[in-house]
């Protein structure tokens, strides 16, 4: 009876299905596919003689992204859990990746993607985005009764964040992917149960350190000097307007056709 009643319980789990957020992502999903359509339908056109060549290679990652999303949805979560450590080990090795010769590919300077013969060129750090939300889901609630320590509910989940944005950093100066990891991992942190006032009072002066160092790697040792360029650029873009004030004087002319509201879908 109590086998019977158990496995009733896993039939109405297993088929659960939030219908509400699938229809958001599809919603949010089409709303980005039109986007995609009237953004890239003129230079897809002068580049490739059609307006549909970009959205239709949009679209097909769309589908393939639904199915996998549909697939990995029937997946009991606590099965990721059984792997959390291989998923915090694969999250490093696969941004190791772009080291491998014929396997990593440079662009403007930065070591970020690699090949594969299905896809020309991703960025590994995307996985790694996911490996460690996985990791860190199980770690922060495995340790739930001690986050509000100071060193293992702030400290401690930090320096296990460490190699892995010393190599986006080292390896593949991926300044942007760091920074949306760590401002992930915070709001995870804080949720399950982590002390606000330990983000405050030691990330205030993380935050400073790091623009403090960045400043000076760039000013003096004319290390990641195109980081310090962007934010000259954004308070001042007409200063270099063909160069690094390039994307903002464009931002701002689009704001400045289209307003609050935009100009509406273009063919």
């Amino acid at each position: 009876m109590a086998r019977k009643k158990q496995l009733a319980k896993e039939k109405v789990v297993y088929k659960s299905f939030d219908f509400i957020l699938f229809i958001t992502v599809l919603l949010l999903l089409a709303l980005g596919i039109i986007m995609v359509l009237s953004a890239s339908s003129p230079s897809s056109l002068a580049t490739t003689g059609s307006s549909y060549t970009y959205v239709l290679k949009q679209l097909l990652s769309a589908m393939i992204g639904i199915v996998a999303m549909i697939i990995l949805s029937k997946v009991d979560y606590k099965t990721y859990s059984k792997f959390y450590k291989i998923s915090y080990i694969a999250s490093i090795v696969i941004l190791l990746l772009v080291l491998v010769p014929g396997l990593g590919r440079t662009v403007n300077g930065a070591r970020r993607w690699i090949n594969l013969p299905i896809v020309s060129s991703f960025q590994p750090s995307e996985f790694t985005k996911i490996g460690l939300i996985i990791f860190y889901a199980v770690f922060l609630t495995k340790h739930k009764d001690e986050l509000k320590n100071i060193w293992k509910g702030f400290l401690k989940p930090f320096l296990i964040l460490a190699p892995v944005i010393l190599v986006l950093l080292g390896v593949q100066s991926h300044f942007s992917a760091s920074v949306i990891i760590i401002l992930v991992i915070s709001v995870m942190m804080i949720v399950a149960g982590s002390r606000i006032a330990h983000f405050v009072t030691f990330g205030t002066i993380g935050a400073t350190g790091l623009i403090g160092g960045m400043y000076i790697l760039a000013k003096h040792f004319q290390i990641g000097g195109f980081r310090l360029t962007r934010v000259t650029a954004f308070l001042n873009p007409w200063a270099d307007a063909q160069d690094s004030g390039w994307q903002i004087i464009q931002s701002l002319y689009a704001i400045g056709s289209g307003g609050l509201f935009g100009v509406g879908l273009r063919r």
